[in-house]
């Protein structure tokens, strides 16, 4: 397609309504045809916009623009791709081709859209290295025909290609250009969306938690200059909530997915609305929500999202253990990729100390350590760390353990991942109890209790008050989670918008969090606050 973006804001649900009028006015040539069926699909009408495309295709053929009719192949192409209709997809493709064909004497930037099929083919059957030569094609042919689409998702698929061949820094390095790339010249709606959501599935993929966070921050703000967008608007929800879940905004995130939710459930064919509720249920089995949580594991099944690993985690707090050991065992064992094996091996382990099956748990660390050391990512060196020490524990080495806890919990602190943190500290709580250290013990029983308790991840919370016997938890003078990890970057000198940034809110919610916290401890300053912290122990932990 031709269509660009424009300066401004697209009011696409306005766009649609204005050229719906006209085409039944008169005959709409293809390029307004085309423009329809954009904005037809951006606001969540497929059918319609399959059925607009398709006569912009016939248009152009009258015309004899051979080359915007092979676009507008391709498109469809690519959307039924997406919406899993592999024969009407097909069927496509192989026109634009048959119409390439017919005019060999002519060379056609569209040539480039019609090997991306093939690469993403490449891709999702794991020939990394033929999806690289491929999209190195793609983005020739852009530059040749200086055409930004095909230059923007050549590089895309060079750089998803990188990462599967194990050159991560090189792959991301080409994701952020193309995101640049994406932010400063003027690209097709659709390129847009497609690699914005392309490129936070990649980084969340091999766990660079900080570029997720930056570009779904970019994600969002595309989105809410189009606010009538459908299409990549559930994207953007499932991907924010995973972003603030990890953060410790559990009820914020656990909103977004239930919207992202209801918005894909109306749109039966969306890959990501598996995702959603996949999202959904682990925030419902943290919160101890099991009989919710197990209908939205069975959901995302239904929707082709793998309810693993956390439907085994399910079973695992629910007492079923046969059935946690089978579920995990099966997962693993079907997983071949060592990205989604790495989401896997940590709960992996967790059942296997369950089930008191300590060597195939160590097993599983081993390899999980050789997955770090592939990736090298602070949140996978923390996975690994945790894992490791918790098995040691468990297998009583007890001198083996105090040291990979607090390469985690150092981990988990700078990432600002709270429930992780929680975890950690309530092992090393029971690492002091068995060498007899009863108020060490405690000071973490009760730091991970009090984070649980402020999460509302409540078979975590009552876990740990079962080992503490007593409800004596430290006293964070009424200091939310929120507020505590806005106070520690304080602590380290960052200005308000720099604590903005690193927490994923805005600079009115760091205002607000600031004002409270100088209520809450009687301080009128940043330098009395960070005093009071110091001196009350409140930046620990």
């Amino acid at each position: 397609m031709a269509l660009k973006k424009k300066p401004g804001v697209e009011r696409w649900t306005e766009i649609y309504f204005q050229l719906s009028a006209s085409d039944r006015e008169r005959e709409l040539g293809p390029e307004e045809l085309e423009k329809l069926a954009l904005a037809a699909f951006l606001t969540g009408s497929d059918a319609e916009s399959f059925q607009f495309l398709e006569r912009a295709h016939q248009g152009y053929l009258v015309q004899g623009e051979t080359g915007q009719a092979v676009s507008c192949a391709f498109w469809l192409g690519l959307i039924l791709m997406n919406s899993g209709e592999k024969g009407r997809s097909s069927g496509w493709f192989a026109r634009g081709e048959r119409l390439l064909g017919r005019e060999e004497n002519r060379d056609f930037a569209e040539k480039g859209l019609l090997l991306i099929p093939e690469g993403l083919v490449s891709l999702r059957t794991g020939n990394a290295g033929k999806a690289e030569e491929i999209f190195e094609r793609v983005e020739s042919i852009g530059e040749k025909f200086r055409n930004s689409d095909l230059i923007v998702l050549g590089r895309l698929g060079q750089g998803q290609a990188r990462i599967q061949l194990g050159d991560v820094p090189g792959g991301i390095r080409l994701l952020d250009e193309t995101m640049i790339t994406v932010e400063t010249e003027e690209v097709f709606p659709l390129v847009n969306g497609i690699v914005y959501c392309a490129v936070i599935e990649s980084c969340r993929k091999v766990w660079d938690l900080g570029r997720a966070r930056e570009w779904t921050s970019v994600l969002t703000r595309w989105c809410e200059e189009q606010p009538d967008i459908v299409p990549f608007r559930g994207e953007c929800l499932v991907r924010r909530a995973e972003i603030i879940q990890l953060h410790g905004e559990w009820q914020r995130a656990f909103e977004e997915t239930s919207d992202a939710c209801n918005l894909l459930s109306k749109h039966p064919g969306s890959a990501v609305a598996g995702e959603a509720y996949y999202r959904r249920a682990e925030l419902q089995r943290l919160a101890g929500d099991f009989d919710a949580a197990e209908e939205s594991y069975m959901e995302a099944a239904r929707r082709g999202r793998e309810p693993q690993p956390g439907f085994a985690l399910l079973r695992l707090s629910q007492g079923q253990d046969n059935a946690a050991e089978t579920a995990i065992r099966n997962s693993l064992l079907e997983t071949k990729d060592a990205t989604k094996r790495a989401d896997i091996l940590p709960a992996f382990v967790r059942i296997m100390i369950g089930v008191n099956k300590t060597g195939e748990a160590m097993e599983a660390v081993e390899e999980l350590k050789d997955i770090t050391t592939q990736f090298d990512t602070p949140y996978l060196q923390a996975m690994y760390s945790h894992c490791l020490g918790a098995v040691c524990l468990a297998e009583g080495n007890v001198h083996l353990v105090l040291e990979h806890l607090q390469i985690a919990l150092k981990f988990w602190n700078s990432l600002y991942l709270p429930y992780e943190s929680a975890c950690t500290q309530e092992l090393i709580g029971i690492l002091f109890r068995k060498l007899d250290d009863k108020d060490r013990s405690e000071t973490e029983l009760s730091a991970a209790a009090w984070i649980f308790g402020q999460l509302n991840a409540r078979p975590d919370l009552e876990r740990v008050s079962r080992l503490l016997n007593k409800g004596r938890v430290r006293d964070n003078h009424g200091l939310t989670l929120r507020e505590l990890q806005v106070l520690r970057l304080m602590a380290s000198g960052r200005s308000n918008k720099s604590v903005a940034d690193e927490l994923f809110i805005s600079n009115r919610t760091v205002a607000r969090h600031v004002s409270n916290i100088y209520n809450k401890l009687g301080v009128s300053s940043r330098v009395q606050a960070i005093a009071f912290a110091l001196k009350n122990n409140l930046l620990d932990g």
